[in-house]
């Protein structure tokens, strides 16, 4: 047999990828090995899904998009496949990765049917940046899942990476799209690390078989690192193995490319305690002859294969046979001097092919001549392609930036607000400071001027004197400090178990204060304490909430700044926000009487901010995900990192242009002059959000319509506002109620900023919407509410009926001090998502 050997297996290359993969170092350390870094995504759900003892949890999180989809199944019975993220433009997802090593890499696909889209008709491209030496592989190509019938398909990888993040990118081809059911990312035990690996050949492995030889289908739950075994089901003529019942003798042994198998890391022991064996020339074979397996392959592609053998017939000593890759002997195995020929000791050899023109490669094992006994087995086989480029050397283009924020294409999207010459205006200025801050979901066209340093050392040290309105404040003495040693165990040393939200200011993490409070913490970036970007609104945020306190304003609990860290407590609202339960299939439809109740409880806390609180205070980024709903969807206005002082009746306050894309008052981006009108124009926008369960700016939508605010008004005149309501509530509605409530949000949109009623006028005007609703529930069914709206109630009576979401009738615009009688003490904050916090 040996003369089928040949120099078709170069003997450099070999031994260079051999060396590359050393696989002798590639071995799993035990069961008790726990991965520093892991994570298991349930994508499109918020829903937690247990398999295999593993969590996944929800995707959004580590989801650096706004462009993807949730899409349910209504006829899977496995949680974990029961939802699926799409994207229609190139998205990615982003994990943080602490320790150099090895990562093990899975992507999840089922290619089931819903109502709006069949999931086998994505195309896509999925790439994986950055691998080592900070360059990025492309790991499918023109992917398409659609013959994974009612079974998951599960694409794994093996990716060495270094610290920083890993991102995975999802490109739709063409007119297609992408999809990924699950993720999981987990760093393999230490030993899997190839030692002295050179940059020039980073480690990409894609798995493309792995067999249990003569053995049953092993499934991920029998497998510690929850791989699968298929089921062998080649060469019927040779006989599979009686399992052993005796127990493994697991040693760890390295003699020329064998390597003891010493845990259950490198396969499972289901994998050793069966074999495929030779039949000694029954059944009519010739004798002796060889056992091959045919596996159908990518043409000139190079592939790590590992063979796992434990002799389970004995006796050892008498059993010697070569092993065969296309007719080329690959190794002899076996004899009288051989480290591994005790019985029941598992081991394993690993080498490298090249499939050259040909589609398949053939895995052979047959007797040697150094024997007379005519045997040979093997337990087990794995096949991995090596994934060799061409590298990416600089991420994919996206939409999204590291952080998980969305890109917007400046000029299409204010021109959609503006127009004519402001377009060009917006584009230019736009440009500038997104390519200067890399913040593009939220524009800024310059960072509000830090307040002065005191004492010596670090300005970012420790909090400055001052107030946001510039007089003197201290505020170190407030009693709201906590130490970081607490937030520390507060939050399990910031576990990315525990892990809620990431944003521009920095990540959130729920956590437990040790009297037991529940607290959301918003962690400031290191990187941009270093530069003393986010310090300003760490600064402000302290100053307006610390002064202020409201049923319907957020609380603070309190803040840490020590060590250079910067890091604000809140209460933690248990819904979440707004446009979470807008958008978001997996929660129930708010009722239209809900959606009334959430609207008049943030027109509420603005009102109060706008007149309520000490100097009034103008919030500069009302938005659908900064009203925030606790445990009673009683609603909280949130994040006030962007919010101005000052006295708010006598004159316009200068100031350059932050806020969000689609909620910027026309007026205020023209002049730069911010008035309490630019809230109540943001404000509009939310209430259009709330009426149509539509975002403010969709760049998917035709030209005409991607502009929430210019549709609706647009829609509003022409009467055809109706089409456009959110069909799950349309038939809710009152007509009255619809009326008084598109009046108002066509009141708060108009581009002249004296036209705009105050937060005072809307507040009144929703609770008048509210009655309008609630009075057309005892009506009777003849009775038709247009032609009684106008008499059903005298407009001094609704002035002061309360919003069902109010627990007090107290009035909402008290004084510093007064006001705490009007608060909620639930210790809760928002579930903050990738892109909406700060």
């Amino acid at each position: 047999m040996e003369s089928l050997h040949n120099h078709k297996i170069h003997i450099p290359l070999f031994s260079l990828l051999f060396f590359l993969f050393h696989f002798s170092s590639l071995h799993f350390l035990s069961l008790a090995y726990e991965q520093p870094d892991k994570y298991f995504v349930n994508c499109g759900s918020k829903a937690d899904a247990n398999l295999n003892d593993r969590v996944f949890t929800a995707d959004s999180g580590f989801l650096c998009s706004e462009k993807g989809r949730t899409i349910k199944s209504t006829n899977q019975s496995t949680i974990l496949y029961q939802t699926a993220r799409i994207f229609y433009n190139q998205s990615n997802y982003e994990f943080m990765i602490a320790e150099n090593g090895t990562y093990v890499v899975r992507l999840h696909f089922l290619a089931f049917s819903s109502p709006s889209v069949n999931l086998s008709s994505a195309l896509f491209n999925v790439s994986a940046f950055p691998i080592v030496s900070n360059s990025g592989f492309k790991l499918l190509n023109n992917f398409t899942a659609k013959d994974s019938g009612n079974s998951a398909l599960i694409e794994e990888f093996f990716l060495a990476i270094g610290p920083g993040s890993l991102k995975l990118y999802f490109t739709p081809q063409g007119s297609s799209f992408a999809f990924v059911n699950a993720i999981e990312v987990f760093r393999a035990p230490l030993k899997f690390s190839p030692r002295n690996y050179s940059s020039s050949f980073p480690l990409v492995l894609r798995t493309t078989y792995r067999v249990n030889v003569g053995g049953p289908k092993i499934t991920p739950d029998n497998d510690t690192i929850w791989r699968n075994w298929e089921k062998d089901d080649s060469q019927p003529s040779a006989e599979n193995s009686q399992p052993s019942s005796q127990p493994l003798n697991r040693l760890s042994v390295e003699s020329d490319g064998f390597v003891g198998a010493d845990n259950d890391s490198i396969a499972p022991d289901l994998v050793y305690l069966t074999a495929k064996l030779m039949t000694g020339g029954s059944n009519g074979l010739p004798n002796p002859f060889n056992i091959t397996w045919s596996f159908n392959v990518s043409a000139d592609a190079r592939h790590l294969v590992r063979v796992h053998f434990c002799d389970i017939i004995g006796p050892p000593a008498n059993i010697v046979f070569n092993l065969y890759s296309n007719g080329n002997l690959i190794t002899k195995v076996g004899g009288p001097n051989f480290p591994f020929n005790r019985l029941n000791q598992p081991f394993y050899y690993d080498f490298v092919l090249t499939s050259k023109e040909s589609e398949f490669i053939n895995i052979s094992i047959g007797p040697s001549i150094d024997t007379t006994t005519n045997n040979a087995f093997l337990n087990g086989l794995e096949m991995l392609e090596i994934i060799e480029g061409p590298a990416l050397s600089n991420p994919p283009t996206s939409f999204c930036n590291m952080k998980g924020r969305k890109k917007i294409k400046v000029g299409l999207v204010v021109g959609s607000v503006i127009g004519g010459l402001s377009l060009i205006c917006i584009m230019i200025v736009g440009t500038l400071f997104g390519l200067k801050y890399r913040k593009a979901k939220r524009v800024e066209t310059s960072e509000w001027s830090p307040m002065p340093a005191i004492g010596g050392g670090s300005a970012h040290g420790r909090l400055t004197d001052g107030t946001i309105t510039g007089s003197p404040m201290n505020y170190l003495n407030l009693g709201l400090k906590i130490s970081f040693a607490e937030l520390q165990q507060a939050t399990n040393n910031f576990d990315t178990k525990l892990l809620i939200g990431e944003g521009g200011f920095g990540n959130v993490y729920r956590g437990t204060l040790l009297n037991g409070t529940n607290v959301a913490v918003k962690r400031g970036k290191r990187d941009e304490q270093g530069s003393g970007q986010g310090r300003p609104e760490f600064q402000t945020e302290i100053m307006v909430l610390s002064k202020i306190r409201h049923r319907h304003l957020v609380s603070l609990i309190g803040y840490c700044d020590e060590r250079s860290e910067m890091i604000l407590v809140y209460e933690f609202m248990e819904k979440g926000s707004l446009r979470d339960h807008l958008y978001d299939s997996n929660l129930p439809r708010l009722s239209w009487k809900q959606r009334l109740e959430i609207c008049i409880g943030a027109a509420r806390g603005l009102h109060y901010l706008h007149r309520g609180a000490a100097g009034g205070i103008i919030h500069r980024d009302v938005k659908s995900t900064n009203i925030l709903l606790d445990e009673n969807h009683v609603a909280k206005v949130a994040d006030f990192g962007l919010s101005r002082s000052g006295p708010l009746d006598e004159t316009h306050v200068s100031t350059n242009v932050k806020g969000t894309f689609g909620y910027l008052d026309p007026e205020y981006i023209m002049s730069q002059q911010l008035t309490e009108k630019s809230d109540v124009y943001s404000f509009g926008v939310v209430l259009l959000e709330v009426l149509c369960a539509r975002r403010a700016i969709d760049t998917m939508l035709p030209r005409d319509q991607m502009n929430l605010a210019e549709w609706g008004m647009l829609c509003k005149k022409k009467g055809l506002l109706e089409q456009i309501v959110d069909t799950s509530i349309k038939n809710e509605i009152d007509p009255s109620s619809l009326r008084k409530f598109s009046e108002t949000a066509e009141k708060c949109l108009q581009e002249d900023a004296n036209d705009r009623p105050t937060m005072g006028d809307v507040l009144w005007d929703l609770e008048y919407a509210f009655q309008l609703q609630q009075t057309a529930k005892h009506r009777e069914p003849h009775e038709d509410s247009t032609a009684n709206a106008s008499s059903a109630f005298a407009l001094p009576n609704v002035q002061h009926f309360p919003s069902v979401s109010s627990t007090v009738n107290i009035d909402d615009l008290a004084l510093p001090g007064d006001d705490e009688l009007d608060t909620t003490e639930v210790e809760v904050f928002s579930q903050l998502r990738v892109g909406d916090a700060r």
